[in-house]
């Protein structure tokens, strides 16, 4: 690999979402802030949603990790599960214990008794899921319940849903409308733009242990930028790849052809660039008989 050759402590570009990596840029910090906000009133569901690869999972995980003491978390990556299925996964999670052949309801009772117990002793309850845009309805709805149970002044249990921008379209669906209602919070994560993008690359370096001259040259950079659009992901996969074109060629920096033959490397990013020049000449092409046309008829 091209750790020793660029003097590299880690992979700076894993998939893996390791929050030491974690980019605290504006879009992150305002989602970041709005959940807090949210959990600080003690609001019921907060909904963060974003396109694949903008970071959801990773800002998830992040915000367990730095959860203050009095706070108890549940998370549940997987949700494609059943209400019973979830409810154990609550459960377990909460420290209760439940037998296989427990019903729905019977679990929900458990719930509740461990989340007045847990608000009598100072402890608060957020439970985040990942995916959420895969999740039942019928398990949407198990969840819902979970925030019946409250005082006068707050909820005894917080959810965050993290998903996909078609989780709106699920919850809009009539049988969810009263989740929808309860919806008090939401955010939708952006890609980066080009100075976030900068900052981006400078950061994963850095963690990396790369503190040398810039290793992605200006054009390497805009490439790079305009074929993963500022989705994180996107900008990992292809970064990785350019790196290794460049060790495979012997070079200490990253150029634009580094970055171009990661591209053409990478399934999906082929087409779409292909789709975009033709597009770029279309519209030249529709200008200029405008302009053609416009003195045509202006004669």
């Amino acid at each position: 690999m091209y750790l020793d050759h660029f003097h590299f402590n880690e992979r700076p570009f894993a998939l893996t979402p390791d929050t030491d990596y974690f980019y605290n840029n504006t879009v992150c910090q305002e989602a970041m802030n709005v959940i807090l906000v949210a959990l600080d009133n003690g609001e019921g569901i907060i909904k963060i949603t974003g396109e694949v690869g903008t970071g959801k999972t990773m800002l998830c995980r992040k915000l367990l990790n730095d959860l203050p003491d009095d706070y108890v978390s549940v998370y549940l990556p997987n949700p494609l599960m059943e209400p019973q299925q979830l409810y154990h996964a609550v459960a377990s999670d909460l420290g209760v214990a439940t037998q296989q052949s427990n019903s729905v309801a019977a679990l929900l009772d458990q719930l509740n008794v461990r989340l007045i117990k847990l608000s009598a002793s100072g402890r608060r309850v957020v439970v985040c899921v990942d995916e959420a845009q895969s999740m039942p309805h019928e398990t949407l709805e198990a969840l819902r319940l979970l925030t019946n149970v409250e005082t006068e002044k707050r909820k005894l249990v917080q959810i965050i849903l993290f998903g996909q921008p078609e989780m709106d379209s699920q919850l809009a669906r009539n049988e969810l409308r009263q989740l929808r209602q309860r919806i008090s919070f939401a955010y939708r994560l952006r890609p980066l733009d080009y100075d976030g993008f900068c900052g981006y690359l400078r950061h994963r370096l850095a963690m990396a242990g790369y503190h040398g001259a810039p290793l992605f040259s200006r054009a390497a950079r805009k490439r790079l930028f305009r074929a993963s659009g500022g989705v994180p992901r996107l900008i990992n996969i292809l970064a990785h790849k350019a790196l290794l074109c460049a060790y495979g060629k012997g070079r200490y920096n990253v150029n634009g052809r580094c970055v171009a033959a990661a591209i053409a490397d990478t399934e999906g990013l082929c087409m779409s660039t292909h789709w975009r020049l033709a597009l770029a000449v279309f519209l030249a092409v529709s200008f200029c008989l405008g302009i053609y046309a416009a003195q045509y008829l202006g004669r």
